[in-house]
């Protein structure tokens, strides 16, 4: 009961312009020796999913008796296709011989992410403790086997700084920035909420606890991740930084290392994407748009700017063309719109309205606009992802604004998408809506195909009514 309850909470809240979560959650379940060849004979036997080698989690990253945790290590492994949530499980080796058990010290940790930091019991003084991990789907069932068991070496003397480890990086590679940012960082056990700082320079006070004079912004949350709300844009670059607070409101260590993001409008890109969560990015309920193998730009042959907004709506999308668009004068523009609208009812006619409306206003400004038809959806795993109904007639709503968006310059991102009933496959899109990187790679391979014959498109191609 005290899971489901807070599993409904987390996931009430994650809406198409809520975001994505990263947290840690302690079961209260009661737990028993851990025996590792015990448990291998026993899936062998009776339970095939969670002996299926392609979904154990790897570690990445490792402690050594010459560089050991300290009483809260950050641990990190590999993320697995179709995982929501993981448990991550500490054990202390119990009794001896070539094959012995393990005796859990603390309660299994239920993470949102593929990164946890722990807070080690402070009675346990254990020289050397292990660690594993297992995969979970929407529902909380095993997808597959725990880790191999890591070895853990603690220094109980060792004091490390507190402060939160930033996950979100940008302007790295392929399709990593962003007009609307995502704020990520590993969540920390013992934090009652966040401050998100927003910057305009460096902090001139690094890894201190008060604000900076530079700051322009600021968030507070208690799960560790925060949307930016506003548009990002300056030749100049950004920063952001993050601390934890106490439930008393007093500073819980001291502000991350700074990150810094870059999303200039005079910087040339061969597109800009244009749209609501599923061109954003993020998927699987908790992976944000800030995981760019979630972002379709990240699989794209060219690159892009990706000034899409997270519950976005047809009409949101022609409201906010001007200020977050026209500044960047993209040559193409690739328009994924209207999911949101046709989902909660919005008629198809007024949704292609809407498309007439962004296609006049990308002509305006010189802009070529491609559009992309608008992917099938999943009722059922919508409703258990985030506790929303989709309207019946969405079917014929999608395949109405389809056969608009075929009209004009587009790419069809959609075949391959459906299952047998016509709804939007498990297995490319966990939560019936946004699509995993499965998904993702399918739609880039799309545009990716099309492209060529795109850019060899002539001017009046935009000005055509008849299907291409």
């Amino acid at each position: 009961m005290r899971y489901s309850a807070f599993c409904c909470a987390v996931l009430t809240a994650l809406t198409l312009g809520a975001g994505l979560v990263a947290v840690a959650y302690q079961t209260a379940e009661p737990q028993e020796l851990v025996d590792p060849p015990m448990e291998q004979a026993r899936h062998l036997l009776i339970d095939h999913a969670e002996t299926d080698c392609r979904h154990q989690p790897l570690v990445i990253a490792h402690y050594t008796a010459d560089d050991p945790a300290s009483s809260r290590p950050v641990l990190r492994w590999s993320r697995i296709d179709g995982a929501v949530m993981y448990d991550v499980q500490v054990v202390k080796r119990h009794g001896g011989g070539p094959s012995p058990c393990y005796e859990p010290v603390m309660a299994v940790q239920r993470v949102y992410s593929t990164a946890c930091e722990l807070l080690l019991p402070a009675g346990c003084r254990e020289p050397v403790l292990y660690w594993r991990v297992k995969p979970l789907n929407l529902r909380g069932q095993a997808i597959g086997p725990f880790s191999e068991l890591e070895p853990l070496p603690v220094d109980w003397q060792k004091q490390d700084v507190v402060k939160p480890v930033p996950l979100s990086t940008y302007n790295q590679g392929q399709g990593q920035t962003l007009l609307y940012p995502v704020y990520d960082w590993i969540a920390m056990p013992d934090a009652d909420h966040y401050e998100v700082e927003i910057l305009d320079a460096p902090p001139e006070n690094p890894n201190g606890t008060a604000p900076s004079t530079h700051r322009i912004a600021v968030y507070t949350t208690s799960i560790a991740h925060q949307y930016d709300s506003q548009a990002r844009m300056s030749a100049q670059p950004f920063y952001w930084r993050v601390r934890a607070v106490r439930s008393d409101g007093s500073p819980l260590g001291v502000y991350s290392d700074a990150s810094s993001y870059t999303t200039d409008p005079g910087r040339p890109c061969a597109a800009a994407i244009y749209g609501d969560s599923i061109s954003h990015g993020g998927g699987s309920v908790s992976y944000s748009p800030a995981d760019w193998e979630f972002s379709y730009g990240h699989y794209l042959a060219f690159p892009t700017v990706n000034l899409s907004f997270s519950g976005d709506t047809s009409r949101t999308a022609v409201e906010r063309f001007d200020k977050d668009v026209a500044p960047f004068r993209p040559p193409y523009l690739l328009i994924l719109m209207g999911t949101n609208s046709l989902r909660a009812g919005v008629e198809p006619a007024d949704v292609i309205a809407d498309m007439e409306q962004v296609k006049a206003k990308c002509l305006a400004y010189g802009i070529r606009p491609v559009f992309l038809t608008l992917p099938p959806l999943n009722p059922d795993n919508i409703r258990a992802a985030f506790g929303q109904d989709t309207v019946r007639s969405w079917r014929e709503a999608i395949a109405a604004v389809n056969s608009y968006v075929k009209t004009q310059v587009h790419v069809d991102i959609t075949p391959g998408m459906a299952d047998e009933r016509g709804e939007l496959r498990e297995d490319l899109a966990v939560d019936g809506l946004h699509l995993d990187p499965p998904g993702k790679r399918l739609m880039a391979e799309a545009i990716n195909a099309a492209w060529p014959d795109i850019t060899a498109l002539p001017d009046e191609a935009w000005n055509s009514d008849d299907e291409l």
